[in-house]
């Protein structure tokens, strides 16, 4: 069977230049239609694209919050663990250690050798939910590497900054009280 254009060009009723003037017609609007089609792939490739770029930093940034909070919790179940570990007994209530916890007058009954221990600057005082123990200097400086705000309490840091500040001070000329307990 013949196309209709070739029964066209039998009956007469059209050219040859027409005829070809049609088929180059029919071949432009075909060339366009595929290249719409292509642009159209094109953008929807894109798309995609971009929510799979936008899908793996999503991603990237979940796994980084995840992390962090795996890291925190370390922290928190390491300084635990070394409090717990080194914890020294604060012995009889025979002294009151006074010591400051947020701008807050703290205090803890321990005998006088444990207090004397504080005060030189052997033992710190550390924090640990809500309840404060006794540990060794270098216990509290691995404590304070991982966590600072732990460490509530010591004579060692005290001492260099009240020594710092005593150069400055204008009661500094005064003697202090042996009697006074700090």
């Amino acid at each position: 069977m013949a196309s209709l254009q070739d029964q066209l060009l039998k009956a007469g009723l059209a050219d040859k230049s027409s005829a070809r003037q049609a088929r180059q017609e029919k071949r432009k609007k075909q060339k366009l239609k595929n290249k719409n089609k292509q642009q159209v792939e094109d953008e929807n490739k894109q798309a995609a694209q971009q929510a799979i770029e936008e899908k793996k930093a999503r991603d990237r940034a979940l796994n980084e919050e995840q992390q962090k909070a795996r890291e925190e919790r370390s922290i928190v179940a390491q300084v635990r663990q070394l409090i717990t570990i080194n914890s020294q007994p604060k012995g009889k209530d025979d002294v009151v250690l006074n010591f400051t916890d947020d701008n807050v007058v703290k205090r803890l009954r321990v005998s006088e050798t444990v207090r004397t221990q504080v005060t030189q600057g052997r033992l710190a005082v550390v924090k640990l939910d809500e309840e404060y123990h006794l540990v060794p200097m270098p216990v509290a400086d691995k404590i304070a590497e991982r966590d600072e705000s732990s460490v509530i309490y010591r004579a060692d840091v005290l001492e260099n900054e009240s020594q710092s500040a005593a150069e400055d001070d204008w009661y500094a000329e005064y003697e202090i009280p042996d009697d006074l307990t700090w």
